[in-house]
């Protein structure tokens, strides 16, 4: 509407009420267009999503010489939960093929992801994450993956701290914090939320709507989180959630909560 009315206040100033209606059709085709080109913008990092995150996927899960049985389980699991079609599916493991292979460039990956994608930190994050997510399945990450998971956040343009609250959600949310100690659940869940122990209340709740706010399924979607991932992010909110309510009750019972 606004492109209408500018177009059409235009056009009046050059050519009367002539001018208007010209100038206001102008502008609505103009708004009609730019219209549909974010609308194929976000299809492109919505695609450059799936096809980056099974490519990147596949090298990583090469990073130590092998790829596991419960890696490419994994991945089976990553298709199941995205409900992909045939056709997506089949695009899917080309990626995933595409990132094993020899001479496999990681990095022109990851840059050409960064320019697709936008460089929104949430979508980059969760981009980091499913891949945390799919080299942990073995139970374990080996060290030359760990070293790649660092390259890959680096490559994504994140600090190499992600991984690590990444690797904490994780820990929180597949059920090990039933094999934690109280102190070792605690400190995940601050590492979740990337504060320190000595954080005050105030600037605790300020992170966690901050990290909600940025997390949320609504506004990933509209940066180009495809739609299938959905529930992969309502999780991370849940996660995010829990840690926040994890800190606020021990606080609560150590009596040094004071919101």
């Amino acid at each position: 509407m606004f492109a209408v009315l500018l177009g059409g206040f235009v056009g009046s100033l050059m050519g009367g009420p002539l001018g208007f209606v010209l100038g206001a059709l102008a502008g609505w085709f103009l708004s009609t267009y730019l219209r549909k080109q974010a609308g194929a913008g976000l299809a492109r990092v919505q695609s450059g999503f799936l096809d980056s995150m099974f490519a990147v996927m596949g090298a990583l899960c090469k990073a130590d010489g092998v790829v596991t049985k419960n890696e490419v389980q994994a991945a089976e699991t990553v298709f199941a939960q995205l409900r992909l079609s045939a056709q997506q599916r089949e695009n899917a493991i080309a990626a995933f093929n595409r990132g094993k292979a020899p001479g496999f460039d990681l990095d022109a990956e990851l840059l050409r992801f960064r320019q697709v994608s936008r460089g929104h930190p949430a979508i980059l994050r969760m981009f980091l994450q499913i891949q945390i997510s799919a080299v942990a399945a073995d139970g374990q990450v080996h060290p030359e993956e760990h070293k790649m998971l660092l390259h890959i956040a680096r490559g994504l343009g994140l600090p190499e701290s992600q991984v690590a609250q990444l690797e904490a959600m994780l820990r929180g949310g597949r059920g090990g914090a039933n094999a934690r100690s109280p102190d070792q659940q605690l400190a995940d869940a601050y590492q979740v939320l990337g504060v320190p122990a000595s954080i005050s209340d105030a600037e605790l709740k300020r992170t966690y709507r901050k990290l909600m706010n940025e997390n949320h399924p609504d506004k990933l979607a509209s940066q180009g989180l495809p739609d299938s991932m959905r529930e992969m992010a309502e999780r991370k909110t849940r996660d995010i959630a829990s840690a926040y309510d994890l800190i606020r009750d021990a606080r609560r019972q150590q009596g040094t909560n004071s919101v």
